[in-house]
């Protein structure tokens, strides 16, 4: 079942929103014609489900840097 699909990939995003986003972009570059769209919408959530988190995968965290206002003159 899809709701199944839908949890298993929330292991990974944290968020509901941001998962909705990347999954109908990752459907929108996956899609094949003459495919039916659920199929795909299915294996996009599967492979969300099985991938390795973001966090996880060993790189380096990207330090954020503070910047300096400028102010007009």
């Amino acid at each position: 079942m899809r709701s199944d699909l839908i949890f298993g990939a929330l292991t990974h995003v944290n968020n509901r929103y941001e998962l909705c986003q990347l999954a109908s972009k990752a459907t929108r570059k996956l899609h094949k014609p003459n495919t039916r769209l659920q199929d795909t919408t299915n294996e996009v959530l599967d492979r969300f489900k099985d991938t390795i988190p973001m966090n996880a995968s060993g790189e380096a965290p990207v330090e954020k840097v503070q910047l300096t206002e400028r102010r007009a003159a």
